[in-house]
């Protein structure tokens, strides 16, 4: 009978000793054990580069020539923010005119085109330090919508159907989009049933 309890003993002592162990600690951001992709800056800045420069004319007054944007990064508030330069020239100012136009915005994915667009446009700022004052106002009046003409709903990135081949196999569609230090991660989550 001792012989089968020391014939088990030393079976049991790391079962024992698991027991009592500590707990492995769990990562901080459970989110790096679901699928993700990765976007980064550089090439945040090449899509949306493709668009630019732009013109929008306001009849009779004057031109606005969009430049090709900087992007910025803002992960402490999950935006994006755009830096664009604006030349204002035409009949109603004596000279051509440069000022700056500033954005923030959201994104969201697009399921039907497979593309991450900007979304939630805010102006930040439309300045013209050359200009007086009233006329400063009268463009302030078209700022907001010379922001969305140029910035909402634009595609930032576009998902190759091969960069959903795997998650699509596994039930999974993009879900969350998260703005890093680096560019973008596309969280994945189960699709509905």
């Amino acid at each position: 009978m001792l012989r089968r309890f020391f014939l088990a003993t030393p079976l049991c002592l790391p079962l024992s000793q698991l027991a009592w162990a500590e707990p492995e600690p769990e990562p901080d951001d459970a989110a790096t054990a679901l699928p993700h992709y990765k976007v980064s800056a550089a090439a945040l800045q090449a899509a949306v580069g493709q668009r630019f420069p732009l013109r929008y004319p306001v009849p009779g007054l004057l031109n606005l020539d969009v430049q090709v944007p900087t992007l910025r990064l803002f992960p402490a508030v999950n935006r994006l923010g755009a830096e664009m330069v604006v030349d204002a020239a035409g009949p109603a100012l004596n000279r051509s005119h440069q000022g700056t136009l500033e954005v923030a915005f959201a994104l969201r994915y697009e399921v039907a085109d497979r593309t991450v667009r900007a979304h939630q446009l805010r102006l930040k700022r439309l300045q013209f330090p050359t200009l007086q004052p009233g006329v400063v106002a009268l463009l302030n009046t078209y700022g907001p919508a010379l922001a969305e003409r140029t910035l909402l709903e634009v595609v930032l990135h576009r998902m190759r159907p091969q960069d959903l081949a795997l998650p699509d196999g596994l039930g999974m569609q993009p879900g969350s989009i998260t703005v890093t230090d680096e560019g973008l991660t596309i969280g994945f989550v189960p699709k509905p049933l």
